[in-house]
C-alpha cells in the first residue's frame, strides 16, 4: 500500500523558514520522480518543485526559484521541502506526491510541474505565512 505522509507544515512570519518532510512507504522510492505540490484557498494545486530519482535534478517555478530547496534521501524513502524567505503568497496546503511512471519518462520540467504527472498523494501539510 503506498503512503506519503508531510509534515512540517506551520505559521511563520514572512521571511521565516520552515522544511518540510514527506515520507513515503509501499513504493520503490528510489526509482520514482518525485515533486511538491501546493494548493492555496481558491486557487488551483501548482507544481512547487520536482526532483529527479537519483536527485541530481531539480526544477521549480519561477516564484520559488532561489528560495526553496528540494531534496530527497533515497535510503530514507524521505522527500524534504526547505523553504526560504518565505511570503504570504507561499501560504497553502502542500502536498507531496508520487511519478512512479518513472521509468517510462525522462525528467522534465513540464511532467515534473504537471499534478496529473502524478499517482499517489500525500493528505498534505498546511503553511501559513503572515506578513
Amino acid at each position: 500500500q503506498v503512503q506519503l505522509v508531510e509534515s512540517g507544515g506551520d505559521s511563520v512570519q514572512a521571511g521565516g523558514s520552515l522544511r518540510l518532510s514527506c515520507t513515503t512507504t509501499g513504493f520503490r522510492f528510489s526509482t520514482t520522480y518525485m515533486g511538491w505540490f501546493r494548493q492555496a484557498p481558491g486557487k488551483e494545486r501548482e507544481g512547487v518543485a520536482t526532483i529527479s530519482t537519483g536527485g541530481h535534478a531539480t526544477y521549480y517555478i519561477n516564484s520559488v526559484e532561489g528560495r526553496f530547496t528540494i531534496s530527497r534521501d533515497n535510503a530514507k524513502t524521505t522527500l524534504y521541502l526547505q523553504m526560504s524567505s518565505l511570503k504570504p503568497e507561499d501560504t497553502g496546503i502542500y502536498y507531496c506526491a508520487a511519478d512512479t511512471d518513472a521509468v517510462y519518462y525522462p525528467f522534465s520540467q513540464d511532467r515534473g510541474l504537471r499534478a496529473t504527472s502524478y499517482k499517489h498523494w500525500g493528505q498534505g501539510t498546511q503553511v501559513t505565512v503572515s506578513s
